[in-house]
């Protein structure tokens, strides 16, 4: 094998032997935290390519196009096949028209797996089959749930897996500040009963245990369908979860009240967010973790997405002056360890042998660590190399995925526009402001019905 040339690659993520020439990190055989052997093993088996094209088409732009790039370098070097990526800001409305028109690029890389799944039902997606899907099933953490993510219904109305999962974000984050712990004696809790205690025991010492913030302009309300959505992981199967998203259960079903009620003995419970239900719904989402920063501290604990430190004080180190731990499950309800969050989809819009061997080479750790040590890559792939990650609160993100028994998609972004971006949003917002649980999710449901 060749020596390979990676861009921007963090020098923390790379062994000492690796050389750093002209901003370029060389990678000789057997250096770097990567799985080398799979990935010879891989390309001693390799079609030879040689001549043809590989064109990848998706949302990424600058830098991730060219992390991409680095990556199916290697693809290229196994092969001989030029691979190529394009990004586009306008990706999800493009890739419709040129798969419409018999002009789609070899591979699309899908945001969501809704158009996916659209553009599935037309015929205009070729499946991945089912020894994909048994791989994935075998070799992804919570594999199942990535194969029914990834499987949709092809024109005939069968179900087939057309999705691989190639990038994950995670949602299931409690973000806390270990100097307050330690001064305060805190642990970091194990399961859901032990972060209620927690939250309660805090409140007894005369502190505030969370910092919460709905306020976002027109889209006010989505960090409380977030809070809702993890906490129905956790108090439902992945099933339930699932019919509440197709509404085959109704939106104002007691077990969809009981999550929305969970969620307010956080959000409204006496002493329990700064500010109290007026604050929480008047905090903007991006101000609202600096209160754990203060001194004394407003407040012990935030619960967002791994997005949530890029609006931490500008002081904030991640990893010293903050750090997170997993959204526990309940210990009593035995249903795992649930993650909530999102990712992007590889899916073939014009089938060859390159798109064939390269959705192989998907299968290797290494198209995953590449990619895991240039930027904020997440995969549930386990066997991948955690040291791979270019920094410890990715691979503290990794373990949880990896650790993941269920994995879901936040259920707004699955739902009706009307709803999910809309009366789901608001309805949180009367909630937290005093209204009934009951009469938000009947108001919930009755604009589900209109959108029918």
């Amino acid at each position: 094998m060749k020596n390979m040339l990676l861009t921007g690659v963090a020098l923390s993520a790379i062994t000492a032997t690796s050389a750093l020439a002209d901003g370029h990190l060389t990678f000789a055989p057997g250096e770097g935290p990567f799985n080398w052997d799979s990935y010879d093993a891989w390309a001693a088996d390799a079609p030879d390519l040689s001549g043809q094209e590989l064109t990848i088409f998706g949302p990424w732009l600058s830098p991730e196009s060219e992390y991409v790039a680095n990556m199916l370098a290697y693809f290229e070097e196994a092969t001989g096949a030029t691979a190529t990526y394009t990004g586009s800001d306008g990706f999800e409305q493009q890739i419709v028209i040129d798969a419409e028109a018999g002009s789609p690029p070899n591979i699309a890389v899908f945001p969501q797996p809704g158009l996916a799944a659209s553009l599935a039902s037309q015929g205009l997606l070729a499946p991945l089959g089912d020894d994909m899907a048994a791989w994935v099933g075998e070799n992804y953490a919570a594999g199942q749930s990535w194969v029914d993510l990834g499987t949709y219904a092809d024109e005939t109305g069968a179900d087939q897996m057309y999705g691989f999962f190639y990038n994950v974000n995670v949602k299931s984050l409690v973000w806390y500040n270990p100097e307050n712990f330690e001064d305060a004696g805190y642990d970091v809790p194990q399961s859901m009963e032990e972060l209620i205690a927690l939250s309660e025991q805090i409140i007894a010492d005369g502190e505030t245990p969370w910092c919460i913030g709905l306020a976002s302009g027109p889209a006010t309300g989505w960090p409380a369908t977030d809070w809702v959505e993890d906490i129905m992981l956790r108090t439902q199967t992945p099933e339930v979860y699932d019919m509440w998203v197709s509404n085959e259960i109704p939106f104002n079903d007691e077990r969809v009240i009981n999550a929305i009620e969970t969620f307010g003995m956080f959000a409204r419970g006496e002493g329990m967010a700064a500010g109290g239900a007026g604050g929480v719904a008047s905090t903007d989402f991006r101000d609202s973790p600096a209160g754990m920063f203060t001194s004394p501290p407003q407040c012990y604990m935030h619960r967002q997405a791994s997005f949530a430190s890029a609006f931490f004080p500008d002081d904030v180190v991640v990893g010293e002056d903050a750090d997170f731990f997993y959204f526990p499950s309940f210990a009593g309800e035995d249903l795992g360890n649930p993650v909530l969050g999102g990712g992007t989809l590889m899916a073939v819009t014009d089938q060859s042998d390159a798109t064939d061997a390269f959705m192989s080479f998907l299968q290797t750790p290494i198209a995953h660590e590449l990619m895991m040590a240039q930027t904020g890559f997440l995969t549930p792939h386990s066997g991948v190399n955690l040291d791979a990650y270019k920094d410890g609160t990715l691979r503290g993100q990794g373990e949880i995925l990896l650790n993941a028994t269920t994995f879901r998609f936040d259920a707004s972004d699955l739902m009706p526009g009307a709803v999910g971006a809309g009366s789901f949003w608001t309805g949180m917002v009367d909630y937290v402001g005093g209204a009934s649980a009951a009469d938000v999710t009947t108001s919930i449901q009755e604009s589900w019905d209109a959108a029918k």
